[in-house]
């Protein structure tokens, strides 16, 4: 074992340097500062490369963290940065807003052991931005063109991971999106705070730059049929993700000055970008001067308190129908908001909006945690005679999302989905029912964490690799007989 390792009982746990409350609301840059060099090798110093690395078995992607680990701590970044991205995508995307508390840091042994976890997410961001500033990243180079190609419709995490492997191979890619940027919920869905836009748009300038084709403001359904994209392509990956929100259906839900989450974050990343945004600037997708209420307790309802405080709300509230240690949502983003002065109001839940013409309060139950239901999880229950109300000028729905009706949309009804309007594929090939037609992230497995939907965009690429081998070896047999 090296001798720079193993120092987690001589060094403590430390994350890179948070900026003060005060000036990270004044702004949406990224809230932590970098890991400077001598820091990053020490943090990654504390690993104890264990025998059997449960970072790694919770990692979706199987990252190879301890050996990355070790080659930081010996400075050998280059190194340690191709190892990282050997198994993923983008590193330093998932460095940045991976729940790493739920996933590798919350499964690493010395945190199990009270010596505080390495802080494996702040070292991936600090190697992958590094090696962009080194210029170690580079576009594909493609030995072998191929002239099979593949349409991929849906320009997000999953997409983006499927596209990259397959032009590794020399397949012809191209990728459509509704959007005007590719990125999906990275670009339009998740704020600068937590994952700034460069960071994106650099990675998607390198698939460009590695040959991949994007064609933006393309619905499939309005602009081509799913059958029609077949039969330019040789085969097919849907990966749209989920982006339908779920209702709320309590009195007084059509109100205005209610928004769904996305419509909120949207407006406010677009104005980010620099795009003329009318709801917002008119004030009505601004949360500024106003009391504001969000209701749900995951990571995108954090993303939605943090944007207001930013956007100089008059007040933050968050409603969640259970305790904080029931919350969905990673313990640290919820940390961090109460630390820019949200406040979170637990078990209560909303019995009504109440005002004219637009909403001007929300009227709450208090809630008890009763017996267990299916999940687990206690079940929260009304108490008697506890309602009340909360000031409220703009309210944001934060209660998940769910499959847009994607056969209906791509005019392709023989496209079977399942009971929950998830795509419907075969567990082991990741083909639909339609022959030579894929799927795969949120829109198979239901809403879900970005490393997951780099996971399956992998797995997809390497089961149409075997789709497509399996054609042309079925083809070669035809010419022979």
């Amino acid at each position: 074992m090296s001798e720079k390792m193993l120092k987690f009982v001589d060094l403590g746990k430390q994350n890179p340097p948070k900026r003060s409350v005060e000036n990270r609301n004044k702004d949406f840059r990224e809230i932590y500062d970098d890991f400077i060099s001598n820091k990053a090798k020490e943090q990654s110093s504390r690993c104890s490369q264990c025998g059997v690395p449960f970072c790694q078995v919770h990692c979706p992607l199987h990252n190879n963290i301890p050996d990355w680990l070790k080659l930081t701590a010996e400075g050998r970044l280059q190194e340690a940065y191709e190892l990282s991205q050997s198994t993923n995508n983008m590193p330093e995307v998932c460095g940045r807003i991976c729940p790493q508390d739920r996933l590798c840091e919350g499964n690493c042994v010395i945190e199990q052991s009270g010596h505080g976890t390495v802080t494996i997410g702040s070292v991936e961001k600090y190697i992958t931005d590094t090696a962009w500033e080194k210029g170690w990243v580079k576009p594909i180079k493609v030995k072998k063109q191929l002239n099979q190609s593949i349409g991929i419709i849906g320009a997000g995490p999953a997409g983006l991971a499927c596209a990259e492997e397959l032009r590794k191979s020399g397949y012809q890619i191209t990728v459509y999106d509704r959007y005007d940027r590719p990125g999906g919920l990275l670009i339009y869905g998740i704020p600068n705070f937590k994952l700034e836009k460069f960071v994106v748009e650099r990675r998607t300038k390198l698939l460009k730059e590695s040959g991949i084709k994007f064609i933006q403001n393309f619905e499939v359904g309005r602009d081509r049929t799913l059958f029609e994209l077949k039969e330019k392509h040789d085969a097919i990956l849907i990966a749209t993700g989920v982006y339908k929100a779920r209702e709320i259906d309590i009195p007084g839900k059509n109100l205005q000055n209610i928004f769904p989450a996305m419509d909120f974050l949207t407006a406010s990343n677009r104005k980010g970008l620099g795009d003329k945004v009318k709801l917002f600037d008119n004030g009505i997708l601004n949360a500024e001067g106003k009391n504001v209420v969000v209701i749900g307790g995951g990571d995108t309802a954090m993303d939605c308190v943090r944007t207001s405080v930013r956007q100089k709300a008059k007040s933050v509230k968050c409603l969640y129908r259970r305790d904080k240690e029931n919350m969905p949502g990673s313990a640290r983003e919820v940390g961090n908001a109460i630390e820019e002065g949200v406040e979170f109001i637990w078990l209560t839940s909303p019995k009504r909006f109440i005002g004219d013409a637009q909403v001007n309060a929300v009227e709450v139950n208090k809630m008890k945690l009763g017996q267990p239901d299916d999940s687990g999880r206690r079940k929260p229950e009304i108490e008697k005679d506890s309602e009340y109300k909360i000031p409220a000028d703009l309210v944001i729905k934060s209660l998940g999302f769910d499959p847009e009706n994607i056969p209906k949309l791509f005019n392709a009804e023989e496209l079977v989905i399942s009971k929950w309007g998830t795509i419907k594929i075969d567990l082991k090939s990741m083909q639909t029912n339609l022959d030579g037609v894929f799927a795969a992230g949120d829109i198979v497995r239901g809403a879900s964490l970005v490393v997951w939907a780099i996971r399956d965009g992998r797995d997809a690429a390497q089961q149409i690799e075997k789709y497509l081998q399996k054609k042309i070896n079925k083809n070669k047999s035809t010419e022979a007989a």
